[in-house]
């Protein structure tokens, strides 16, 4: 299913561990190049601002292509236009097959090709289906885009499938059963939770840790989604949006102090939950979780003038702040406020960096002056690698 040598790929995530363990100063940069020369890798790009340019490149020229083709057959087909979506698609993945047959991955061009390719079939499925269906469109979206993650390996891809299935589940619920509006919410809670223990148990067995980072940003969105689900504000205001009549005031809900609840205990239970397990990301999640909770709170009760609140918020948020960095900055391991060495969790993933090491016979950056032995010889107290005394 996958396009690329996946040698090659290995070698690139392997080559994006050893620039991690660069930079937090566990090898040095001779080291760096070395396994950079000896692992030939994947054509990509991490600067951020290099790859959307080269993206706004890829746009340029996916676009030329299309239009070219649509100057010569315009003629030919003036009166069944609407082939040319379905046409822009095809010429999409032949792109998308050439740029990775040349090694392309993560580089910006890539990024143009595969993202049109979604986007022209979901134009085109929305064409025939004459703007007036979503499910088609949402269907065949989440099916290019989950094609497009396994075979390209491509993150937002991932995150398109993510989205554009969770639509489809939603509107299907919401359109096709009687009690649709009412258990949404309760659904879209269950699914987003089966969703996060699922990408738990698949990154617990992965063997393949190029799909880390896609299953690890469903696993992230899975938590979003979850806390959204419960969100007081949104299914208020959501099921009034989706009620016929127009409401300038939303109605009160049913079950409105269990929502209460949800909303402020969840992310609660995210920041405790990600403290005890040191997952980053989750912490982050709770943090925006929470304020999140009060804005939600604050939409229907103001209780302080804005002025007020924010200075009052501004002043607890730095006395939490400070009081845990005076606790936290003398540890040494566990919640700590020492800076990280390495900012990425899947640094350590596989092992097979170190490993590379010790194959092509990295030394180590610093030796030890005080240390007398010489190691590599037989020529201190023991039978060493040559058998001498």
């Amino acid at each position: 299913m996958i396009v690329f040598d996946k040698i090659k790929l290995e070698n690139s995530v392997l080559i994006e561990e050893a620039d991690s363990l660069k930079n937090a100063g566990f090898i040095s940069k001779e080291q760096l190049d070395f396994i950079k020369k000896e692992l030939p890798g994947l054509n990509s790009h991490k600067n951020i601002l290099v790859r959307i340019g080269f993206f706004l490149l890829g746009s340029f020229l996916y676009s030329s292509i299309c239009s070219a083709v649509s100057l010569l057959g315009i003629s030919g087909l003036d009166h069944y236009w609407e082939i040319f979506p379905f046409i822009f698609g095809i010429i999409g993945v032949f792109g998308s097959e050439f740029l990775a047959q040349k090694d392309y991955h993560n580089h910006g061009l890539d990024d143009a090709f595969v993202l049109g390719t979604i986007l022209s079939f979901g134009c085109a499925i929305a064409i025939v289906a004459d703007f007036n269906e979503v499910l088609p469109v949402s269907i065949i979206v989440a099916i290019i885009s989950f094609i497009m993650f396994l075979r390209y390996i491509h993150l937002v891809s991932a995150l398109i499938f993510y989205l554009a299935f969770t639509g489809t589940l939603g509107y299907s619920i919401f359109e096709y059963l009687e009690a649709g509006q009412a258990i949404l919410p309760f659904f879209m809670m269950f699914y987003a939770a089966s969703t996060y223990f699922s990408c738990r148990k698949l990154i617990a067995g992965l063997t393949e840790s190029y799909y880390y980072n896609g299953i690890l940003l469903i696993k992230s969105i899975s938590l979003i989604l979850f806390y959204l689900s419960g969100n007081y504000l949104i299914v208020r205001e959501l099921s009034a949006s989706l009620t016929a009549g127009y409401y300038e005031i939303s109605p009160e809900i049913p079950f409105a102090f269990f929502f209460w609840a949800f909303t402020f205990i969840v992310p609660v239970l995210y920041l405790v939950y990600s403290l005890q397990n040191k997952d980053r990301i989750m912490l982050w999640i709770s943090f925006l979780a929470i304020a999140f909770s009060f804005y939600s709170f604050r939409f229907y009760h103001s209780v302080l003038p804005i002025e007020v609140a924010l200075t009052l918020g501004g002043l607890i948020m730095f006395a939490v702040t400070f009081f845990f960095i005076r606790k936290l900055k003398t540890k040494e391991s566990g919640l700590t406020f020492k800076p990280d060495r390495i900012s990425n969790s899947n640094t350590f993933l596989n092992t097979e960096a170190l490993i590379i090491a010790s194959t092509f016979g990295i030394k180590p950056e610093v030796k030890p002056s005080e240390s007398p032995m010489e190691f590599g010889g037989g020529g201190f107290s023991g039978g060493g690698s040559e058998g001498s005394f």
